[in-house]
């Protein structure tokens, strides 16, 4: 079981949960289409992005296997959202889970995404003992890939054409780390 104490901060960044008041600033993240090129879902209209809003306002807390949590993450210098981190408890039984992130283009090439990512692997590890942490990308997604290897996750699977994601066939990357080499690289 995972109850965060919020506003999770880390050197630059704020992680907290969503609010009501984030639905501008989230749908101009995701209304564009090179923020969900990788992702499954098309660019949402203000309406879809309210929907996305309702359910990421109660994703902050993991009581049990299979719930998602989701927090907003916002420059912590001028409180802009950059866009959102997720945790996902998979298994109670074989301690694992899984992270993401999506942040606007904008704020690409920052290290904000390996710094959320810490966070993220720092929830998963230490405050619900997780014992393997892994992060899934499209094959094609090369930055996100960079990503996960600056958090000390290691490459293991390229699954070929695996999904029809919108209409065509994509690969997938799979990166994991256990918690005992997350440990032992702090």
């Amino acid at each position: 079981m995972l109850k965060p104490t919020y506003p999770i901060r880390t050197d630059r960044l704020i992680l907290r949960p969503y609010t009501p008041a984030d639905l501008d600033a989230l749908h101009a993240i995701q209304s564009l289409p090179q923020v969900t090129r990788y992702l499954y879902w098309e660019p949402r209209s203000r309406e879809q992005t309210h929907e996305a809003l309702q359910t990421k306002i109660t994703q902050t807390e993991l009581l049990e296997e299979g719930q998602i949590l989701t927090l907003a993450v916002e420059l912590a210098a001028t409180g802009e959202l950059l866009g959102d981190g997720m945790l996902i408890w998979h298994s109670l039984t074989h301690r694992s889970g899984e992270i993401g992130y999506v942040l606007h283009p904008a704020h690409h090439g920052k290290g904000y995404a390996t710094e959320t990512g810490l966070a993220l692997l720092e929830l998963g590890f230490d405050g619900l003992d997780l014992h393997r942490i892994i992060g899934r990308l499209d094959a094609r997604n090369t930055a996100s890939a960079r990503v996960l290897e600056k958090l000390g996750m290691r490459r293991e699977a390229h699954l070929v054409d695996n999904e029809m994601v919108k209409g065509e066939w994509t690969s997938e990357l799979d990166y994991a780390i256990l918690q005992r080499e997350w440990r032992a690289r702090r």
